[in-house]
């Protein structure tokens, strides 16, 4: 599965200091997803946190749209 970020989910990353692969490990691996207005929103509980990224997804390919601390 490939997993794209857009320039806004980049600017969140760094703005919010989440780092990459903590992104990257709450898409691959969430502990709740959420499919709601025609997107996925993958949650994650992390050792500082939890997050939840904002998500298109098709079946070979998920784009992140932003990401942030809930």
């Amino acid at each position: 599965m490939n997993i794209t970020l857009t320039n806004h989910a980049k600017y969140s990353l760094n703005k919010r200091k989440i780092l990459e692969n903590e992104l990257v490990d709450a898409v691959k691996y969430p502990d709740k997803i959420i499919k709601k207005y025609g997107k996925h929103f993958f949650q994650k509980t992390i050792h500082r946190g939890k997050i939840e990224a904002v998500c298109e997804k098709t079946e070979r390919n998920i784009k992140v749209i932003t990401v942030y601390w809930i």
